[in-house]
């Protein structure tokens, strides 16, 4: 048994994880070849405490994801004293590069408004104190600090983009799923509803058999009509065999939670549930007499408004009623 636990993002360590080490350690190497191997005229090789301000500089690459902000700003509070010693400037770069990537990509957007210019603020300060008239090609270098929130911005704003989109197809799915239950339920209650018409009806029509096979036993017994018995219970016989067969069919939709095939066989979704049949409309309404009066009741059926309308200019006959309302005058 595997027993998965979640923490939540509040309880985690402050430590960074492993492959945060292992790429700060990746930095911290290509950071000390360009401290070493970099050009005459951008400042000295570090001495001991230009080394321990730029390993520390470099350290806070390890937090960048986790505290992308205050990584940034103990990095620009290390580095910009190593500026100031005329060290080689351009050993911290990839460091600062990164950490600034990643607050972009963090965000706010507005934070990292107030943040890049701030950064820019460090090395101008430091050209400015050691030679003034480096500021020119101080400012043609600036575009490598630019560059760094610029892609980030595009690749925050391409990550919620895509979790917007994954988001929007998991409430879709989730809404067509609800969409699929409520027409199982419909169908469902439609399905208990003609059960109770059917059983209800048939119950009624062997009722009324019954009580006049019965009342020809006791009433005259010598002057039997067997005919008329006969045909009472082969009548009874017949509405029985007929609601065991639909109450049969409809408790296997029921049992089973599937709807008869409908043409979709094993393919039909319940999203688009098949059709049991259609609903018991006015056109059932003259077997549901004929059935009554086999029956022995007396019934009259009328339909009002079924007769021909001139009035339509389209059909020679009125509309059809709505299946919902044929339902309701059959039951």
């Amino acid at each position: 048994m595997t027993l998965n636990v979640r923490v939540h993002p509040e309880h985690r360590s402050v430590w960074p994880e492993r492959r945060d080490w292992l790429f700060t350690a990746a930095v911290a190497v290509v950071t000390v070849v360009l401290a070493l191997v970099g050009p005459k005229d951008d400042g000295h090789r570090p001495d001991a405490l230009g080394w321990t301000l730029l390993v520390l500089g470099v350290l806070m690459v390890a937090w960048r994801r986790r505290f992308p902000l205050g990584s940034l700003v103990v990095l620009i509070a290390v580095i910009a004293p190593y500026h100031m010693m005329d060290n080689t400037h351009m050993a911290p770069s990839l460091a600062a590069m990164i950490s600034i990537y990643s607050l972009a990509v963090a965000g706010p957007r507005r934070r990292t408004l107030i943040a890049v210019p701030l950064v820019l603020m460090v090395p101008v300060a430091a050209v400015l104190s050691i030679d003034p008239h480096e500021l020119p090609e101080m400012g043609r270098t600036a575009g490598w600090i630019l560059l760094p929130p610029l892609l980030g911005e595009a690749v925050r704003v391409h990550r919620n983009y895509i979790r917007a989109i994954v988001e929007r197809a998991e409430r879709a799915e989730r809404t067509r799923e609800e969409v699929a239950a409520r027409r199982v339920a419909e169908e469902r209650l439609r399905i208990a509803r003609d059960l109770h018409d059917l059983l209800a009806h048939s119950i009624t029509v062997i009722g009324v058999q019954t009580s006049v096979a019965a009342h020809v036993l006791v009433a005259d017994p010598d002057r039997l009509d067997r005919t008329a018995l006969a045909s009472s219970l082969d009548a009874i016989a017949d509405t029985c065999r007929d609601a065991r067969q639909e109450l049969r069919t409809t408790l296997k939709v029921l049992r089973t939670g599937e709807l008869p095939d409908a043409g979709g066989g094993a393919n039909a979704t319940a999203a688009e549930p098949p059709d049991r049949g259609p609903l018991p409309g006015l056109a059932g309404l003259t077997d549901l007499a004929e059935a009554a009066r086999a029956a022995g009741a007396e019934v009259q059926l009328a339909l009002d408004g079924a007769e021909p309308a001139a009035a339509a200019p389209d059909a020679g006959v009125r509309p059809p009623v709505p299946p919902a309302v044929g339902a309701a005058a059959y039951r």
